[in-house]
């Protein structure tokens, strides 16, 4: 009589909950981690979870990143078809045409870093698009201030403008600050 050894029994390790949680225990998943997260892999712990990175963003604010490229895009487009019009309506005096066509490439290329802002996720790209506003609305009040100063003269053009610009530069500023705050865990 031959006797056939008994087959061997292997040990499943994912059914067995003990060997399962040492196992999970050595690789450092789901416990909490400094920040309060649980982690179901290890692959999602070294990467991250994808829900810290996202924005929280302040109310209103894809609305005035739209409002801010169309305004820049169609300030822009004016000033490069209709180059003295657009300065005799604000200082109303003329000028060289070719320094207003210039400056309505440059906003036509700050309109383009607000278009592409609106339709992106990331924080950082949405705060650099708001500071690159900031420091025109501040680079342009500045440089609206000088020249009225220098002429002597204030028309209600240039009045409204000064005024938008401060405006413009408040809400930006203010979306800014508020878009760089760190949120608070839910």
């Amino acid at each position: 009589m031959s006797s056939t050894p008994p087959p061997l029994m292997k040990k499943h390790s994912q059914t067995d909950l003990v060997s399962r949680l040492k196992s999970r225990k050595v690789l450092g998943v789901g416990g909490e981690d400094d920040d309060g997260e649980v982690h179901r892999s290890k692959i999602s712990q070294m990467l991250g979870n994808e829900m810290k990175f996202a924005v929280r963003e302040p109310i209103g604010l894809r609305l005035w990143l739209l409002i801010s490229a169309v305004l820049f895009t169609s300030t822009s487009l004016m000033a490069l078809a209709f180059p003295s019009q657009l300065y005799e309506i604000i200082f109303e005096i003329t000028t060289s045409r070719i320094s207003i066509r210039l400056y309505g490439g440059a906003l036509l290329c700050i309109s383009l870093i607000l278009w592409n802002g609106l339709y992106t996720a990331e924080k950082v790209i949405i705060q650099w698009t708001l500071l690159t506003e900031a420091c025109y609305f501040g680079v342009q009040f500045l440089v609206t201030s000088i020249t009225l100063l220098e002429m002597g003269t204030l028309s209600n053009g240039a009045i409204v403008l000064l005024l938008s610009e401060t405006f413009f530069l408040f809400v930006t500023l203010s979306y800014y600050h508020h878009l760089g705050r760190r949120s608070k865990k839910v």
